[in-house]
C-alpha cells in the first residue's frame, strides 16, 4: 500500500513537471513569434540601432526650426543580387535642425528584366536615430523598375530639435542616412 502511495505521488510530481515544461515550451514559442515585432517596436521608440522615426505631415508641421545647422550625409548601397545602380543625387547637405528638407536618391535597373526591390535603412551615429524623422520615404514600399528604367525617389525628413538636449547626441556634427536596396522578387532560372 505504501508503494502505491509513493508511485501515485511520483506520478503526480512527474505530471506536474511535464505540464510546467510544456507551458515553458509554449511560452518560448510565443516569444519566438513575438520577438521580431517587439524588437521593431523597441527600435522605433528608442532609435536603437540607428532606426529612424516615421512621422506624419501633421506631426511635422508642429516642429519649429532652430538656428542650428547639421550636416547630413547620404549613402546608397545594393545587395549583391540586386542589378541596380543606386546613388544619392548629392552626397551631403547642410540642413537647419527642425526644418524640413528633401533628399533625392536615384535608382536604375541595369538588367534586361523587371526587378522589384525594397530598401532597408539606418542612421549613424546610432544615438541620432530617434531624432531623424522621415515624413515621406521610398523605403516603406516595394519599388519595381522595368529594364533600363531610372527613377528619382525622394525622402522628406527633418532632424528633431530635441537632439540638442540629448547629452549623447548634442555634439554630433554629421548624421549619415544609409539605404540598401534588396531584391524582393526571385531571379529567373
Amino acid at each position: 500500500m505504501a508503494s502505491a502511495t509513493i508511485d501515485n505521488a511520483l506520478t503526480d510530481r512527474n505530471m506536474r513537471t511535464g505540464m510546467f515544461a510544456f507551458a515553458g515550451a509554449l511560452a518560448m514559442l510565443g516569444l519566438g513569434f513575438a520577438a521580431v515585432p517587439l524588437y521593431d517596436m523597441f527600435c522605433r521608440v528608442t532609435g536603437f540601432g540607428g532606426t529612424t522615426q516615421r512621422v506624419t505631415e501633421a506631426e511635422a508641421a508642429t516642429v519649429v526650426a532652430t538656428n542650428n545647422v547639421i550636416s547630413i550625409r547620404f549613402d546608397a548601397n545594393t545587395a549583391k543580387d540586386m542589378p541596380w545602380s543606386f546613388r544619392p543625387e548629392q552626397p551631403t547637405d547642410r540642413v537647419t535642425i527642425g526644418g524640413r528638407d528633401m533628399a533625392i536618391y536615384i535608382a536604375k535597373n541595369e538588367s534586361d528584366v523587371p526587378i522589384t526591390g525594397t530598401a532597408s535603412f539606418n542612421v549613424e551615429p546610432e544615438q541620432t536615430g530617434k531624432y531623424f524623422n522621415k515624413i515621406q520615404c521610398f523605403c516603406f514600399t516595394e519599388q519595381t523598375l522595368q529594364p533600363g528604367q531610372e527613377m528619382r525617389m525622394p525622402v522628406l525628413y527633418y532632424v528633431d530639435p530635441a537632439i540638442k538636449d540629448d547629452e549623447n547626441a548634442k555634439d554630433v556634427e554629421q548624421i549619415t542616412l544609409s539605404y540598401t536596396f534588396h531584391r524582393t522578387d526571385e531571379p529567373e532560372g
